[in-house]
């Protein structure tokens, strides 16, 4: 009985000294951001030109597929960040018609991916690096993962009214 006893005792004391090993959470890293996600060279896959105006009227054909025309499938844009993920300069390469300019200067909307659905993360084309001549305007609209693809639209409007977009699927390039 005492053979028990002493072994139950054992136990209980390795169990107890196992407990009390405190766990190393390792030491702090910033977090992940989209800039970091985002930049690198990125290869077109597809290329849709989408009609606002009849999409919304729902007259068909409301999407043409351009990714065959115009050059497009040499369509290649590169984003740039420094040494602190932070954006400084992009770049359009491929012999195709500008939608947007072919470089200048990027900054994203927001670090982070948004909370609430429905809110694209724009990206902000400038001319200069002081980002105060701004260009253009993207919409993210699928951010990059694992899968290394991305979304991004841009969307052309009048009077307040979006009349075409084009939507750019595009794949990580190594």
């Amino acid at each position: 009985m005492r053979s028990k006893s002493i072994y139950w005792l054992a136990v209980l004391m390795c169990l107890f000294a196992i407990s009390c090993d405190s766990t190393e959470d390792g030491s702090y890293v910033d977090p992940i951001t989209i800039y970091e996600k985002v930049n690198g060279n990125w290869g077109l896959t597809n290329l849709k030109m989408v009609d606002e105006f009849a999409k919304a009227n729902k007259i068909e054909p409301s999407e043409e597929n351009l990714s065959t025309y115009f050059n497009y499938e040499d369509f290649k844009i590169k984003f740039n960040v420094d040494e602190k993920n932070n954006p400084t300069s992009y770049e359009v390469a491929g012999n195709v018609p500008p939608l947007f300019a072919p470089k200048g200067f990027w900054q994203l909307s927001s670090d982070f991916q948004p909370t609430k659905a429905g809110n694209a993360i724009r990206i902000y084309l400038y001319s200069d690096a002081q980002k105060t001549q701004k260009t253009d305007e993207l919409r993210l609209t699928s951010v990059p993962g694992k899968n290394e693809e991305m979304e991004i639209q841009l969307v052309r409007s009048s009077g307040g009214s979006p009349f075409v977009s084009y939507v750019f699927k595009l794949n990580a390039i190594n």
